[in-house]
């Protein structure tokens, strides 16, 4: 099963909502399948393969936590992508500046955490403000890559919402650079993706790389 059929936008229609009104999109994740058991007994033969004993009281239960937390860092929350009439016309920069961002680096399963900032540029309709937190936690659940991270969620927006531009920044700290190989602790990654007129129109581009804190 391919990822985009894993993860799906699904229009509905509230009962309470006008027939002429657009509909939601329902954001669902719908994995392959999540095995508990056969992920606790890997976790326990991984430990034991690296000369880490399960056998006492505190790390008994290790392998079943670990395949617990790592079950939860790749299952996002479902969510309705509403969308509201912009009315007033409104033509201005719209921006959601350091969402959360936690994920998994996808060479080594270690996590990579940080801010992300998200603005766009109205076109015909506006977002619900905490959807832009949860478009980012849609594509952060899963094994990534920052650079990946930051199209998915500027092409998402581009792709359902139409606004004239969109911006994502996402600055992060990866453990697989802190903790192992170089241990460059402190060092952070900063990745943007621009679309429409936050790309082309050098007023609107400077607006949000200056209100996200990436130039003065």
């Amino acid at each position: 099963m391919t990822e985009s059929s894993r993860r799906t936008a699904v229009p509905i229609r509230p009962a309470d909502q006008a027939a002429s009104a657009v509909p939601a999109l329902r954001v669902v994740h719908e994995p392959d399948g999540i095995d508990l058991a056969a992920a606790e007994r890997a976790a326990g033969q991984f430990l034991n393969a690296l000369g880490v004993s399960t056998a006492s009281e505190s790390l008994r239960g290790t392998p079943g936590r670990m395949a617990r937390a790592y079950a939860e860092l790749f299952s996002p929350r479902p969510f309705d992508l509403t969308t509201f009439p912009n009315d007033e016309g409104y033509d201005e920069l719209v921006l959601a500046r350091r969402i959360p961002v936690r994920s998994v680096c996808e060479h080594h399963l270690l996590p990579f955490v940080g801010t992300a900032h998200v603005g766009y540029l109205p076109g015909g309709r506006i977002l619900g403000l905490s959807k832009l937190a949860r478009v980012v936690e849609h594509f952060s659940c899963r094994p990534q890559v920052q650079e990946r991270l930051t199209k998915q969620v500027a092409d998402w927006l581009q792709t359902h919402l139409e606004p004239k531009g969109v911006g994502v920044v996402i600055e992060a700290e990866h453990s697989c650079m802190t903790l192992r190989g170089v241990q460059a602790t402190g060092s952070s990654t900063m990745t943007s993706t621009l679309l429409g007129l936050l790309r082309t129109d050098a007023r609107s581009r400077s607006e949000f790389l200056a209100l996200t804190g990436t130039t003065s």
